[in-house]
C-alpha cells in the first residue's frame, strides 16, 4: 500500500532547529522500518521484493524530506542514529494503524481478511502451529499465516522489540514487556535409540550415566529440563554431554545414530515413539511437566484479525 499520509513528527536539522513535516509516503516507512528492524539494506531488499538500489532511494528520500540523516553506513554496517531509534516507533504505529484499515473494511463486509505472523519456538511452531491454523482457517478463510521459528529467547526478544504481534513459546522469560498467558500443558520425556540401553525405566542418577545430547542454550525445552532437573539437584556439569545441537530435527538424528538419549518434547517424537524408532525411557523418580505460554507486549493493541485468533487459542 503507498500513498501520502498525514502525521506530525519532528526532528532537528544540523543547526539545531526544529522541523516539522507534514505529509509523508506510507511506502517509504515500511521500508525505513524493514532496514531498520534488519539493520541491513539488502535484508530489507529480500524481506520487501525489491531491490537493493530501490530501498536506498527510499531511505534517501526520507532522510531528505526529514532533513536528518537515519543511519550512519560504516562499510557494509549501518548503526540507526537517534533519529532513526524515535521515528521507528512512530512509524511502527502508523503502519498498523494503515493495516487496520483494511481490517475495518472487513468488518464492514462481515469478512475478516490479512495475513498473521506469529511467533512460535520450536515445538508449538513445527508440531501445534500447522492444525491450530488449519482449523483457524476454516473459519475465517480469508486469513492467511506466516509462521517465524526462533528459540524461546528469540520469539520474546522480538516481541519486545515490536517485530511481533503474539508468540508461543516453551519457556517463561524474565522480561517485564511480556504477557504470558498459560496456553498447553507439555511432557518432557527421555527417549534413546533401541539399541543404546535395554532399560526401560531408569532413576535419574542412574540417568546421569549415559550420554546426552541438548538443545541449545535459548531453547525452551532446554532451560524447562535444566530447571526440573535443578530443582532436583542435578547441574549441567553432572550430565554426560555428547553433543549440543540447534534444532529438534538434529537431535532426533544424534539419538536415531545412537549418539546418546536426550529429553524431549512427547509431541515431538509422537511419531517415532508410534513406530519404534525410539524408545522412552521412564524415569522412576521425576516427572518432567512444562507448559506453552501465549505472548504478547503489555502495551500493544492487537489488530482484529489478531485478537479473533487469539481467542481461537484461549478457546
Amino acid at each position: 500500500m503507498s500513498g501520502s499520509i498525514f502525521v506530525n513528527l519532528s526532528c532537528f536539522n544540523k543547526s539545531g532547529q526544529s522541523v516539522t513535516i507534514i505529509a509523508m509516503d506510507i511506502h517509504q516507512l515500511r521500508v525505513f522500518a524493514s532496514v531498520f528492524k534488519n539493520k541491513s539494506f539488502s535484508k530489507a531488499s529480500e524481506e520487501l521484493y525489491l531491490t537493493q538500489p530501490t530501498v536506498s532511494d527510499h531511505v534517501k528520500s526520507l532522510e531528505e524530506e526529514l532533513n536528518c540523516k537515519l543511519f550512519d553506513r560504516l562499510g557494509r554496517t549501518i548503526i540507526p542514529t537517534k533519529e532513526a531509534e524515535a521515528l521507528y516507533s512512530h512509524a511502527m504505529e502508523i503502519i498498523e494503524k494503515t493495516n487496520n484499515i483494511k481490517d475495518f473494511i472487513g468488518h464492514l463486509k462481515k469478512e475478516i481478511t490479512g495475513e498473521l505472523v506469529i511467533g512460535a519456538s520450536t515445538i508449538p511452531g513445527t508440531y501445534l502451529m500447522p492444525s491450530i491454523m488449519a482449523k483457524f482457517r476454516k473459519i475465517y478463510p480469508s486469513i492467511s499465516f506466516q509462521i517465524l521459528i526462533s528459540d524461546s529467547r528469540g520469539i520474546v526478544e522480538k516481541i519486545s522489540r515490536h517485530e511481533l504481534l503474539i508468540g508461543i513459546v516453551g519457556a517463561k522469560l524474565a522480561n517485564s514487556q511480556i504477557t504470558y498467558v498459560p496456553f498447553l500443558e507439555d511432557e518432557l520425556i527421555v527417549v534413546s535409540s533401541p539399541v543404546l540401553t535395554k532399560n526401560r525405566q531408569l532413576t535419574l542418577k542412574e540417568l546421569m550415566k549415559l550420554p546426552m545430547v541438548l538443545r541449545e542454550e535459548g531453547s525452551g525445552t532446554r532451560r524447562e529440563a535444566e530447571k526440573i532437573l535443578e530443582d532436583k539437584g542435578v547441574s549441567l556439569e553432572d550430565i554426560k554431554v555428547a553433543g549440543i545441537f540447534g534444532s529438534t530435527d538434529a537431535i532426533k538424528q544424534a539419538v536415531k545414530a545412537g549418539l546418546g538419549v536426550s529429553i524431549l518434547s512427547r509431541l515431538s517424537v509422537k511419531d517415532e515413539l508410534k513406530y519404534g524408532i525410539f524408545k522412552e525411557i521412564k524415569l522412576s523418580d521425576i516427572q518432567m511437566k512444562r507448559k506453552f505460554y501465549i505472548v504478547t507486549h503489555k502495551k500493544r493493541t492487537l489488530p482484529a484479525a489478531y485478537n479473533l485468533f487469539l481467542e481461537h487459542l484461549n478457546a
